[in-house]
């Protein structure tokens, strides 16, 4: 399993944690609040640049996970962790409500029973309405509904920011962030595991995988067979932001036996999501659009709110979700190899994140010796805000008076400011690519994508990336 010999790190980490999506962040953050030494080893050159960059963005409550696993679980923890983390460092999240709205007499007479299924889940808020009520709350909707089913705490979160300020935090309370450390093989000592990456030897008394995407192939490095990964493309479209008066909740499908299906939602930035899709792949790479996709949203659109489907689409997108072949999370420590698998992280990995690091290092304490908890903490990180529920730079006379830089507009579209992304390109996990900086700062998202503003965000990061000493170190890929 050994891959040809790279530069070895002098230093022997206690715990290193293999992915640097949002699953794997958090637990290096969750970790970190202990006396030991922690690697993040993340393949690509940024962090959040894998699934987690596409999730739909949807903070759950949990209310229809199947009762009883190990997801409901900590879904439903991680919906309360996550709410008071995301006030602690400014995430921006907006509790919007949902409806499930029922289109069929399968779909309404299902209603009931997910109701129920939300209460065995902790979750009694869920209420069954008519349909006249369900056009009240949302009248755009096409015509036909029979009913709907409320959950009116399932919210709207910003998932670019949550996986920053997680690996933010963690990088803050020391733990080591290494980028383009693709794991390519293992080996095992009695006290030691070396993992051989893309750039050198990484090696750590513990190892955690949470490599969403590549996790079973990580996995089958350390002697295991347990799972395959299947990646999951769903495509969405983005809506203009004049859409936004249409959905000011999110509108869920009822599950059925054909499927989950298609939802539309509210987005933190002020514009209107359709989608996902979901289409089993091969190609773990694969995350190009195309016509079948667009075939389908189109047709579930005219549907669901016709009225949308005459507004302009902004953007559309595809991301891969790691499926694999067990209905639960899987998540396994291995004590004698000091190996601790953490795999099948649906879409919900974005709410339950925090909690699957805290039941990560409960794991981690029945398997070896008791973590002490560090007292020197420092406080969590203050994200820059990008949603538009609250106040955004531009708007904010005082800031831009002691400092003109958040007074000057560079993505018109998005209203982003050159010193949001003179302050990205310098954080402590600063935006190395334009890909970055348009997950820190909203830039070139906007209506235009990039036409009109394109040339003057590249060149100030450019520039704000040698004034960091890193311009010449990195390629831009945006």
């Amino acid at each position: 399993m050994t891959a040809t010999p790279h530069r070895r790190r002098p230093e022997v980490f206690d715990i290193a944690v293999i992915g640097g999506g949002i699953v794997g962040s958090a637990i290096a953050r969750e970790l970190s609040g202990y006396e030991v030494s922690v690697a993040l080893l993340e393949a690509r050159d940024d962090v959040g640049d894998g699934t987690s960059k596409a999730n739909t963005a949807i903070l759950h409550t949990g209310f229809d996970a199947k009762p009883g696993t190990l997801e409901s679980r900590l879904v439903a923890r991680g919906y309360h962790l996550l709410n008071a983390y995301a006030k602690a460092t400014g995430i921006p999240v907006e509790h919007t409500g949902a409806v499930l709205v029922a289109w069929n007499q399968e779909e309404l007479d299902a209603l009931p029973s997910l109701k129920e299924k939300a209460e065995a889940n902790g979750y009694e808020r869920c209420r069954i309405i008519g349909a006249d009520e369900v056009y009240q709350s949302l009248p755009a909707l096409g015509d036909g509904a029979l009913g709907g089913l409320t959950v009116p705490d399932e919210s709207i979160i910003c998932t670019w920011t949550t996986n920053l300020a997680l690996a933010t935090d963690a990088q803050q309370r020391g733990a080591k962030l290494l980028l383009q450390h693709a794991v390519t093989g293992v080996d095992q000592t009695d006290e030691v595991t070396t993992l051989h990456t893309a750039k050198g030897e990484v090696r750590a008394r513990w190892v955690i995988n949470a490599a969403g995407l590549g996790a079973d192939h990580i996995d089958r490095l350390f002697g295991h067979d347990r799972f395959t990964v299947t990646p999951r493309r769903g495509e969405l479209f983005v809506f203009d932001k004049l859409t936004r008066p249409m959905v000011n909740k999110i509108v869920l499908p009822v599950p059925s036996s054909r499927g989950k299906g298609v939802l539309i939602s509210p987005t933190i930035y002020g514009n209107v999501m359709l989608g996902p899709t979901a289409e089993d792949l091969t190609d773990r790479t694969d995350t190009a659009t195309s016509e079948d996709g667009y075939d389908f949203l189109l047709t579930k659109g005219e549907r669901l709110m016709p009225r949308l489907l005459s507004e302009e689409v902004t953007a559309s997108y595809a991301g891969l979700r790691a499926a694999i072949d067990q209905p639960d999370y899987l998540i396994e420590a291995t004590p004698e190899q000091r190996y601790l698998l953490v795999g099948g992280i649906r879409s919900t990995g974005l709410t339950a994140g925090i909690a699957i690091a805290e039941h990560v290092r409960h794991l981690l304490e029945e398997s070896g010796p008791p973590l002490r908890s560090r007292a020197d903490l420092p406080g969590p990180p203050r994200m820059p805000n990008i949603g538009e529920a609250t106040t955004r730079p531009y708007q904010d006379a005082e800031l831009i008076a002691s400092d003109p830089a958040y007074g000057s507009i560079v993505c018109f579209c998005e209203r982003v400011t050159e010193g949001e992304i003179r302050d990205a390109c310098h954080a402590s996990v600063p935006a190395r690519t334009l890909e970055g900086l348009r997950r820190r700062t909203r830039a070139m998202n906007g209506r235009c994508q990039g036409f009109f503003c394109g040339a003057a965000v590249a060149a100030l990061h450019t520039q704000h990336r040698a004034d960091d000493g890193c311009g010449s170190q990195h390629k831009d890929n945006g």
